[in-house]
């Protein structure tokens, strides 16, 4: 898609001015629908100096991605008047090249969700069937490509943020290699398992933006240099002899209580999808993982995610930035800017993360998570040594309705977070339909081999035929 925009600039077949006014006539249309913007830049310029493949094409970039001069919330009512003053690298990189910024989308609030549905502005809404959850957090920047909006936007990723998303919406995420992309300029989370990347409608597209905003930064000193990785240029879909694993305990219906018919079927269709890549020449093994560690992917998701949540967000005081608080002492005021300003899930996010922050509870509760998360990453190290990569459904099921009931399992379903643990790349693309909604596969790699994870994702796309797609009635 990118390419083809690209090619159509020089050509003169059609200009930046052209495709910047498409874009925000489309964003007006989805915010009316679907809510995924809290910010519609309708001033933005169009770029007509076209120096490299983003240049003149416009795009859009999650809230909590600081932006110079245009509002950067998060999504929360904490920073509901917060203007930067300064660009995140990513967002500099992406300027530097040419690409045009048309809007800030819609999150959960400060990233801690995975709905879609807690932002200070609203839920956001499935392009493919708006009584459906986009997930979240990075829900905007997801529904805003599959309805054809912008050709990418900009995402974070700290358990499965732009992962998910990308497959109830039925595009492509991207969340490279730990480090791989600065952070500097992303509002902070879980600093340790967060990760700037990309929602795309195509693999290629995918490794175009990375190629650009990836990098060495000297404001990030977990950035590393990757002018030796070029991801579009190794992207040839020469995967035979490739070796990838599945995990049997997340794959077997059989380990589903009370399955639901849409789980089995997805579950069905992860099979066929096994069978496809053993056409391309890729060897697929089944392995087994300690059943007790993925049982406690979720709980030291969670304590791990509030304890650094609550320590970095403890700059949210109303004193720094974010509307001033109510009071006649400093504390006073902090107390009523945090209480009338944060959302009930914030709260109790916070008050676990400052439970498992005190002096008496760290080695029970952070000191403990650490070492668990160490295990899991062990035992994938070890399996990465074997495989070139692991592939999983994204998710379960496809996205479910907004007043659905759903099983324990897929309430706690939080594999993706693998990816976080260990900073491994990883990439979901659509893998067909189930009840005419999308769903996906995932693909994760080692550290550092974020090019041969992304050719074999560019092959199994080929063969799938999922490339380019955009939701039913949004074409």
């Amino acid at each position: 898609m990118i390419e083809k925009l690209h090619e159509d600039l020089l050509n003169k077949k059609i200009t930046s001015g052209a495709l910047v006014k498409e874009a925000l006539n489309k964003a007006k249309k989805a915010q009316d629908i679907l809510n995924p913007f809290v910010t519609i830049i309708e001033d933005a310029k169009p770029v007509e100096d076209i120096k490299t493949l983003v240049s003149g094409i416009p795009y859009a970039a999650k809230d909590n991605l600081s932006t110079a001069g245009i509002l950067s919330t998060a999504s929360s009512n904490s920073l509901k008047d917060y203007v930067p003053f300064f660009d995140a690298t990513c967002i500099k990189k992406l300027k530097e090249a040419g690409a045009v910024n048309i809007g800030k989308t819609v999150m959960d609030e400060l990233g801690m969700g995975g709905s879609g549905t807690t932002g200070h502005t609203g839920i956001v809404r499935n392009p493919w069937d708006t009584n459906r959850y986009t997930a979240g957090s990075s829900a905007g920047s997801a529904a805003l490509v599959a309805a054809g909006v912008v050709p990418y936007a900009l995402g974070s990723d700290t358990g499965d943020s732009i992962r998910k998303p990308a497959a109830y919406c039925g595009v492509v995420g991207y969340k490279p290699t730990y480090g791989m992309i600065s952070r500097y300029g992303l509002f902070a989370f879980a600093s340790s398992l967060d990760h700037v990347g990309v929602l795309t409608r195509s693999v290629k597209d995918a490794a175009i933006v990375t190629d650009i905003i990836k990098g060495k930064d000297d404001y990030d000193m977990t950035s590393w240099d990757s002018s030796n990785i070029n991801l579009a240029k190794s992207l040839d879909g020469n995967v035979k002899g490739k070796k990838l694993f599945y995990l049997k305990n997340i794959c077997d219906p059989n380990n589903y209580p009370d399955i639901r018919p849409q789980t089995r079927e997805t579950l069905d269709l992860f099979k066929e999808t096994i069978k496809k890549c053993q056409e391309l020449g890729i060897e697929v093994v089944e392995e087994v993982f300690d059943q007790k560690l993925l049982d406690a992917i979720y709980p030291i998701y969670f304590t791990i995610a509030c304890a650094e949540a609550t320590s970095n967000m403890s700059n949210l005081t109303g004193l720094i930035f974010g509307p001033r608080g109510k009071g006649s002492t400093v504390e006073e005021m902090m107390f009523d800017y945090r209480t009338n300003n944060f959302s009930p899930l914030i709260k109790r996010r916070f008050i676990i993360g400052s439970f498992v922050l005190k002096r008496e509870n760290q080695k029970k509760y952070l000191i403990n998570s650490a070492k668990v998360r160490k295990l899991i990453i062990d035992k994938m190290n070890e399996l990465f040594e074997k495989y070139d990569g692991m592939i999983l459904p994204a998710s379960l099921e496809p996205a479910p309705k907004f007043d659905e009931e759903l099983p324990n399992y897929l309430k706690i379903e939080q594999h993706l977070a693998i990816g976080n643990f260990g900073g491994y790349p990883s990439i979901t693309i659509p893998n067909g339909f189930v009840n005419d909604l999308p769903v996906g596969i995932n693909i994760t790699g080692k550290i550092k081999d974020d090019a041969n994870v992304l050719n074999i994702a560019y092959a199994i796309e080929q063969k799938l035929g999922y490339e380019n797609l955009i939701a039913k009635g949004w074409e």
